[in-house]
């Protein structure tokens, strides 16, 4: 008993690593020996059988050149919509760095004013700071310190 097991293995294994190859060719030998053997047999008249397949064969080519002139147009439709999306994407891509690069600018330029106007601003304040600063000290000529102006050996006021 255990011999037919261990020959079932053996013949499934041979199956898996090749076995469907042999399957394949006989299936083609099968194919081929069947349509002669019909052509051989075939109760019309040899002339008649050639009319039938040259007709055959002249509308399989119909039908493979109809299929192949559909497949182009169709290919040719699609790479056409593919340029037209990519012109639009480019287009827009285009367009939006215009865009960016246009308020990239102008934020710089307004930055550069407000720079400028906060600059302009604080130079005011420095100069209106420093004049109410003046017009409040009293108007001495630094008699207090002992001479006509300010020290040099003496402290420092900011």
């Amino acid at each position: 008993m255990a011999d037919g097991f261990d020959r079932f293995d053996h013949d499934l294994r041979n199956t898996e690593n090749g076995g469907g190859g042999s399957f394949v060719m006989g299936l083609l030998t099968g194919t081929v020996l069947g349509a002669g053997l019909g052509m051989l047999f075939a109760p019309k008249v040899g002339s008649e059988l050639r009319n039938n397949l040259s007709e055959q064969a002249n509308s399989l080519a119909n039908q493979a050149s109809e299929g192949y002139r559909r497949a182009s147009e169709s290919a040719n439709e699609w790479a056409g919509k593919g340029r037209e999306m990519y012109d639009k994407a480019r287009d827009a891509v285009a367009k939006g760095a215009d865009d960016a690069q246009k308020i990239v600018s102008k934020s710089a330029d307004d930055v550069q004013k407000a720079v400028a106007k906060g600059a302009d601003e604080a130079e005011r304040y420095v100069r209106d700071t420093a004049a109410s600063y003046r017009d409040s000290q009293p108007s001495s000529s630094g008699a207090e310190f002992g001479g006509s102006g300010p020290s040099s050996t003496g402290p420092r006021r900011s």
